[in-house]
């Protein structure tokens, strides 16, 4: 399935994905998720966040040679940071620059959007636990990183937390091709088989710090090749087998 949350005749609700069709579901995916009889055209809906979590888990350095572009040490363990809900945008939401920053940067991520409640959970069983994956983008004040370290404030202003089209439930996480392009022109491209640590390990380690709930999502990390955004631009993340998600920079 490719499970969407989408609005249509001023109605929201959740849906699956059907070639250049929507169809309507009840319930939620994580409870009494059944197809109804209504469908839509793709061009005729307007595609929403594909979840609302609890909390939003990010993974820094997970890509050896994204550590080295930033001139860090590879780490031992997933480093885990928070995202806040409020910068949730999605498919077409527009970015905005913050007027605090000069520097605006895209990565490209593999979301984990998780089932069900997940505490300590072992690596071998950590995808019983996962719905699926969709396309994410970390957008980073890149100079308050660099003047205040990992602080919370780079990552956290509205709208830095782009997350779509939808939410992928039957691909193989281990060797997807990851892509970022801004107005059209290649920025990043890499295979999450280069993940430091995979989705299994990444679950795992998370599970034993914070529970995980239905709909949360955890960012695996991003490649080498982050780069800067400028109010005007289109970025666009692309991931194997779950599609592309789309937003245009804005400046307020």
């Amino acid at each position: 399935m490719r499970i969407v949350r989408f609005k249509a005749g001023g109605k929201a609700g959740y849906g699956v994905l059907e070639s250049t069709w929507v169809v309507e579901y009840s319930g939620t995916p994580f409870a009494g998720f059944r197809r109804g009889r209504r469908r839509y055209p793709l061009r005729q809906v307007v595609l929403l966040v594909p979840v609302v979590p609890s909390k939003i888990i990010a993974i820094g350095l997970n890509y050896r040679e994204h550590a080295l572009e930033l001139g860090l040490p590879i780490p031992d363990q997933p480093i885990i940071s928070l995202k806040p809900v409020s910068a949730l945008i999605g498919p077409d939401d527009p970015i905005v620059y913050p007027p605090q920053s000069r520097r605006v940067d895209h990565e490209a991520e593999l979301a984990i959007v998780m089932k069900r409640r997940c505490r300590s959970v072992s690596a071998a069983r950590a995808r019983e636990y996962v719905l699926g994956y969709a396309c994410f983008n970390d957008v980073t004040a890149r100079d308050l990183e660099a003047r205040e370290g990992p602080s919370a404030r780079a990552k956290a202003f509205d709208t830095f937390c782009p997350i779509g089209p939808c939410i992928a439930t039957d691909v193989d996480p281990s060797a997807l091709t990851i892509e970022t392009y801004v107005n059209g022109e290649l920025r990043q491209a890499s295979n999450t088989k280069e993940l430091i640590f995979p989705v299994e390990d990444v679950v795992a380690h998370v599970s034993q710090v914070m529970t995980l709930l239905p709909g949360d999502v955890i960012a695996t990390g991003t490649p080498p090749g982050v780069g800067p955004l400028q109010p005007g631009d289109r970025v666009e993340v692309r991931i194997e087998g779950i599609g592309s998600l789309k937003n245009t920079v804005v400046r307020l």
